[in-house]
């Protein structure tokens, strides 16, 4: 069978956003997978015995069950599946082959005694089923919305989420005025501050890049069909970019201040409220997009296949975004996003760049990348 590599994946939790509003069939169908209390507020909150029951020590837990993967490392669908298990409380057990024993050359996984093959779909319906919590497999998406506008919206709620985070972040480090937390893994105030400059860098490569796929790929379409249509959402990308800029030359000022200090205090509250800012034009201007634009690319009755080149174009604009930025975009996806995001990358018909994402996205995750090797940023700018 050959060597086999075996990972412990861990549940994610995530902030509250919204699901994607492609049907109205139902209710936020993740809200088991909502974050809620941790333990030991559920604990204070029941029997009021903070003090004492938070003392005792926690049982230890149990240990993940075991899922086996079949199927070649270098396979597309190899790799998503592996991408959809590291949401799951489970120990992935990955036995790589070209053909599995069971006489099948596309992904098997097998839990206990069963033995699922299949599609992605087929596979992911099964896990859902074993692990209910967090679920991938939605059954009310709108296969006939155009791909790249789709693509579009689970664009701006990772964006959306980032956001949030970084406004939390802000304000929090506002309100200890520069002083150190106390959290080893944050480090010291600087460390922190220079942490949240880099996570702002982060977000910022992925807005600008989105911003450029909206202007390279979606709205010269709807242009054709109907001069001017777009261009009051145009000419606000051009508007934010001083408050973009802006806030990241804040950053910088606040590094080197003296940590405490009143003008650094000063500085995190003028950060605090130029990224809380930025936050509310993103969301008004998001809205206005997915109300007034987005839903007329399905007007313009391309085909199938135009509209898979189209995105391929929007990828080859992103291209930052689906190489060592994809992670970071991933992580502002619910569970179903991010499976549904991977799905209309899987409607490339460049199936070798397919795999490469997909590679590319598992050994991120798994913390396996070799920084010697060309990221896939190069690969795609190289493409022809």
């Amino acid at each position: 069978m050959g060597n086999c590599c075996k990972t412990t994946l861990k549940k994610t939790n995530y902030p509250d956003h919204n699901q994607v509003k492609f049907s109205t069939k139902t209710d936020n169908p993740d809200q088991v997978y909502r974050k809620t209390d941790s333990p030991e507020k559920v604990i204070q909150k029941t029997t009021g015995q903070s003090d004492t029951l938070n003392s005792l020590p926690l049982p230890s837990p149990s240990p993940a069950p075991v899922v086996r993967l079949y199927g070649s490392p270098t396979s597309p669908a190899t790799s998503y599946i592996r991408f959809a298990l590291h949401y799951k409380p489970v120990t992935l057990l990955l036995l790589p082959s070209e053909k599995p024993d069971f006489g099948i050359e596309t992904p098997v996984i097998q839990y206990g005694s069963d033995v699922i093959s299949g599609s992605s779909a087929t596979i992911l319906r099964y896990l859902d089923s074993k692990f209910p919590k967090p679920m991938l497999l939605s059954e009310y998406i709108n296969n006939e919305a155009a791909v790249v506008a789709t693509a579009t919206v689970l664009q701006h709620k990772s964006l959306l989420w980032h956001l949030e985070r970084m406004v939390r972040w802000g304000e929090d480090l506002a309100a200890r005025g520069g002083r150190a937390k106390g959290d080893p893994v944050m480090g010291s105030a600087r460390m922190e501050v220079k942490k949240y400059g880099k996570s702002y860098s982060q977000l910022l490569e992925v807005m600008l890049e989105h911003a450029q796929m909206e202007e390279k790929i979606v709205f010269p379409v709807l242009e054709r069909e109907d001069r001017g249509l777009t261009k009051s959402v145009n000419e606000e990308h051009g508007r934010d970019l001083p408050l973009m800029n802006g806030i990241k030359e804040d950053i910088k000022t606040i590094i080197v201040l003296d940590s405490g200090s009143s003008s650094c205090q000063d500085a995190l509250f003028t950060l605090s409220s130029r990224i809380k800012s930025l936050q509310e034009k993103c969301k008004q201007h998001f809205e206005e997009e997915e109300r007034g634009v987005l839903p007329l690319m399905e007007a313009v009755e391309l085909t199938q296949s135009q509209q898979e080149r189209l995105f391929e174009q929007a990828i080859d604009v992103m291209a930052s975004t689906h190489s060592h930025l994809l992670k970071f975009f991933m992580e502002g996806l619910l569970p179903q996003e991010a499976m549904l995001y991977l799905d209309l990358i899987t409607r490339c018909t460049d199936k070798d760049r397919v795999g490469s994402i997909y590679r590319f996205l598992v050994e991120e995750y798994q913390g396996k990348r070799n920084d010697n090797k060309p990221t896939m940023a190069l690969l795609l700018k190289a493409k022809p």
